[in-house]
C-alpha cells in the first residue's frame, strides 16, 4: 500500500491526551468520538487484558468506520494491570481512593489495545502495547493532594503519569506514550508499513 492516497486520518476518541500524541506523529488528523457506551470491566484475570482492550479499541474504530470507509481510522483503549486484576477508569473519587491505595504500589504493567481501520483498503490492524512500571507507594498527603487535584478522572488505573504522576515511578520498561494511552512507536510502524504516512 506504500504511497497509497487517502482522504485523510481519523482518531476516533475524545481524549485530548491522545489527540496531543497522535499530533506528535500525524500533521494532520480528524477527531470523532466514538457514539459508543463502553461495557463495565469484568472482574477478569490479567492474561485476559490485552484481549479486553483490543476488543474496545476496535469496537471504537469500527464504529467510526462505517460511516468513513476511505478514510484511516484509529482508535485505542488502555488499562493498568496490577495483582493479577485489570484496573479501569475510576467512577468517582472514592473510587479512586481504592485504587491509588489498593492498585497502585509495586509491578504494574500499561496495556493499550490499538486497532487501525482502513475499509476502502480492507486494512485492519489490531495490536497492543505493554509498558511494565515499578511505583513507590504515596504518602497520605500525597493521595489527597492527588485526589483533590482530579487528576485521576478519566485515567486508567486513576494515573496521570504525564500530568506529574511520573515521580512515583521507580523503572519503567517499555513506551511511555503508551503510559499516557496511545504507543507512538507501534502506531508510527503501523502507519509506515502501509504508506499512510513516511514520518
Amino acid at each position: 500500500m506504500s504511497g497509497a492516497n487517502i482522504t485523510g486520518i481519523i482518531l476516533a476518541s475524545g481524549s485530548p491526551r491522545r489527540r496531543g500524541l497522535l499530533a506528535e506523529l500525524v500533521a494532520e488528523f480528524t477527531v470523532i468520538v466514538p457514539e459508543l457506551t463502553e461495557p463495565v470491566l469484568p472482574d477478569m484475570e490479567c492474561q485476559a487484558a490485552d484481549i479486553w482492550v483490543e476488543s474496545l479499541a476496535y469496537l471504537k474504530a469500527a464504529q467510526v468506520a462505517q460511516s468513513h470507509a476511505e478514510q484511516v481510522v484509529i482508535a485505542a483503549d488502555t488499562v493498568c494491570v496490577h495483582s493479577g486484576r485489570i484496573i479501569g477508569k475510576p467512577e468517582d473519587q472514592e473510587h479512586a481512593r481504592k485504587i491509588l491505595t489498593d492498585h497502585f504500589a509495586g509491578n504494574c504493567q500499561v496495556i493499550t489495545g490499538l486497532a487501525v481501520l482502513w475499509p476502502a483498503k480492507r486494512l485492519r490492524l489490531i495490536t497492543h502495547a505493554i509498558t511494565e512500571l515499578e511505583m513507590r507507594a504515596m504518602t497520605a498527603s500525597e493521595l489527597e493532594q492527588y485526589l483533590a487535584s482530579g487528576l485521576w478522572e478519566g485515567k486508567a488505573g486513576a494515573y496521570a503519569y504525564q500530568e506529574g504522576g511520573d515521580r512515583f515511578v521507580i523503572s519503567r520498561k517499555g513506551s511511555e506514550s503508551n503510559i499516557v494511552g496511545l504507543p507512538l512507536e507501534l502506531l508510527g510502524d503501523i502507519l509506515r508499513a502501509n504508506g499512510i504516512t513516511n514520518s
